[in-house]
């Protein structure tokens, strides 16, 4: 395949760009899916799931459910992960405890 490049406009250089874009993607997308069937057809054939030779856990679809909520507004929720929202902090500066939040 030949491409002119001299002859194109600039946005059929970038669409020519944003096709090949996704073409690679889609390609590499596909190859690493057959690759993990792959792997996986053959850990199945021993006996075993992929977890179980790689040492990784199944992982859990879905959302950790929140488990305290601001006394002043009960829509404002947070599940116990990652940073402290501003409000548990004034609580706790407050005086209260995390116990104290709980939902």
């Amino acid at each position: 395949m030949n491409t002119d490049f001299d002859n194109m406009s600039l946005k059929e250089m970038r669409d020519l760009r944003a096709k090949l874009d996704r073409a690679i993607n889609s390609y590499e997308d596909r190859k690493r899916r057959e690759a993990l069937n792959a792997v996986e057809e053959a850990a199945r054939e021993h006996g075993f799931n992929l977890a179980d030779l790689t040492g990784g856990k199944a992982r859990r679809a879905g959302t950790v459910p929140p488990k305290y909520a601001n006394p002043q507004d009960p829509t404002m929720t947070w599940t116990g992960r990652g940073r402290k929202p501003r409000w548990v902090q004034e609580n706790l500066d407050q005086g209260k405890q995390l116990e104290d939040l709980l939902i």
